[in-house]
């Protein structure tokens, strides 16, 4: 409702809002909604969503965020629908492709990130602090101040 809200201009209160899309919303989009929110506090908002949600998000990366101190285990796959991506100010993209929805005056990025799908925890570790390291630049470019 937050997001139909938006669209709609009737909820707008100064804070980026920032979508990550992927291909099951398992993964990499769970992961990076998990950097932004512990990163950025009350300074940004964080979705996610998935072209083809998955079941259950990947326990590896779950695993591998709880290392950070950074609870995903209550997140669960889900779909983006247009009015959350026209909501959203950046829409970063991870291996969608065609299927992630593009909107004329919306902000993307496309991160090329592996799929930690089927890897252990000791693959998924390198996945994740790529997706850390672009969630704080990403951060910096929306002037948004780190709060860890």
């Amino acid at each position: 409702m937050r997001a139909l809200a938006r669209v709609e201009g009737h909820h707008r209160d100064g804070r980026p809002v920032v979508l990550f899309l992927c291909t099951h919303n398992a993964g990499r989009s769970q992961m990076a909604l998990g950097f932004l929110t512990h990163l950025a506090g009350d300074g940004a908002v964080a979705w996610s969503g998935g072209s083809e949600p998955g079941i259950e998000i990947n326990p590896s990366a779950v695993a591998a965020m709880a290392e950070r101190g950074i609870d995903i285990s209550e997140e669960f796959p889900k779909p983006w629908t247009d009015e959350v991506v026209r909501a959203a100010d950046v829409v970063v993209t991870m291996g969608c492709g065609d299927a992630c929805p593009v909107f004329p005056g919306t902000h993307y990025e496309n991160w090329v990130v592996d799929d930690p799908a089927g890897l252990d925890l000791a693959g998924v570790r390198p996945i994740r602090d790529e997706i850390e390291r672009r969630v704080r630049r990403l951060l910096d470019e929306l002037n948004v101040a780190a709060t860890r």
